[in-house]
């Protein structure tokens, strides 16, 4: 849509939805507003169980990971951090890895410590029977907690893929007492301004039992803990069937839900593009968020990020997507006449209470949106946008050759 028409359509839904009480100006701006981290890993070359699916302009080191994801905040003006992976992204200065952020553009987001990938961890990290490993996974935790005090990040976000896969295996109630005593040891490391973000994921890699299956255990950890201490949900993290938006509102008036990680599924955990198959479900969340942080009785800081492997996909175009999504979607359940919702479910009107719901989720968002890109002074088409700026062949160029003979380039230039 061009800026001119755009404009033209915005007008006319601020006439039709302004008759409904709805400021759509207001709208626009906090869609504007909205913050939400990308992955590095998502940038880099990926794949399934069943191989390695390469990009010839994959980013090679965690710099060009940042440099990818500072393109996304470019063009959506909405992702302005990239939560980073300490295995995978391991500098030998963290700090220069966050000035070159900043050169960018954007910041290091949340501290994703790995427990899961090194051999040592076979038969779990924090839930080891061996004293030992569980040592190595608390002093991983409290480096990752060092990172954060270094680069400004405030998030320590932490997934276990602990459990066992036979009956017997292992004893439920000692994997319990190993687990708390590990977080809270690393809980008591962390500074004053970060907080803990505990997932959780009801299967695999262990496939008997997981010790940290669902939001009910995460949530009695994270209140043992302590107030900076709250759950993170992962949307692919459920059962078929599991009324996600229903965990949401409980974890927010608990004052527990600390923050997402975004991505859609078909199966089980696919980490497909955000909104790409079920986006109802994805509005009905963010209509729980929203009726959350319009409660002045509530607290609510919640940390947004997207968590995906786009695999077969362009890499920044697929978080483009999940980007825009989530503003679509957080865009519709402002919308909700919330009032009217309210009486309506006061006097067990059904079907008027579905009618507001589906009034939201049926309106055409892209004019408030792209309105809201360009008064931000950013095209109001991320993605065409992307892909006209060149950057993916200029990558392309560069990162097809070895990053050894790069360097080697490199010191002969400097020698010059």
């Amino acid at each position: 849509m061009s800026r001119k028409n755009a404009e033209a359509q915005f007008r006319l839904l601020r006439e039709e939805w302004g008759d409904k009480g709805i400021d759509l100006d207001a709208v626009s701006r906090k869609c504007m507003e909205l913050r939400i981290e990308t992955p590095s890993w998502a940038y880099a070359n990926c794949g399934t169980r069943f191989g390695l699916v390469k990009d010839p302009a994959a980013p090679r080191n965690a710099y060009e990971k940042l440099s990818d994801g500072a393109q996304v905040h470019r063009f959506t003006g909405i992702t302005p951090a990239v939560a980073v992976h300490v295995l995978w992204d391991n500098v030998p200065d963290w700090a220069d890895l966050q000035k070159h952020a900043v050169s960018q553009g954007i910041r290091i987001g949340a501290i994703n410590p790995n427990l899961f990938t090194e051999p040592q961890y076979k038969f779990g990290s924090i839930c080891n029977a061996d004293p030992k490993v569980r040592r190595a996974a608390v002093d991983n935790m409290k480096n990752s907690v060092d990172i954060g005090r270094q680069v400004g990040s405030n998030l320590l976000s932490l997934w276990f893929a602990d459990g066992t896969n036979y009956p017997g295996q292992g004893d439920f109630r000692r994997r319990k007492a190993w687990m708390e005593q590990c977080l809270a040891d690393v809980y008591a490391h962390m500074p004053k301004s970060m907080r803990m973000l505990v997932e959780y994921k009801f299967f695999e890699p262990a496939f008997y039992h997981t010790d940290i299956a669902d939001w009910g255990i995460s949530t009695l950890l994270t209140k043992k803990l302590g107030e900076r201490a709250q759950v993170l949900v992962d949307l692919g993290h459920h059962a078929h069937a599991t009324n996600i938006p229903w965990i949401v509102s409980t974890l927010i008036t608990e004052g527990k839900l600390g923050g997402f990680h975004f991505n859609d599924r078909k199966y089980a955990d696919d980490d497909l593009t955000t909104g790409c198959m079920n986006p109802y479900e994805l509005f009905l969340i963010f209509n729980e968020l929203v009726a959350g942080m319009e409660d002045p009785s509530l607290k609510t800081d919640f940390a947004f990020m997207i968590d995906e492997m786009p695999v077969i996909k362009p890499r920044i175009e697929s978080m483009i997507q999940s980007a825009v999504n989530l503003q679509e979607a957080y865009a519709k359940a402002l919308l909700v006449d919330r009032a009217k919702l309210s009486e309506a479910q006061d006097d067990n009107r059904i079907i008027d209470a579905e009618e507001v719901i589906r009034a939201a989720w049926t309106a055409d968002v892209k004019p408030i949106l792209e309105v809201g890109r360009m008064r931000k002074g950013l095209d109001p088409d991320p993605l065409g946008a992307y892909r006209k700026s060149g950057y993916y062949a200029k990558t392309l160029k560069e990162r097809s050759i070895p990053e050894t003979s790069r360097r080697t380039t490199k010191k002969r230039m400097q020698k010059v």
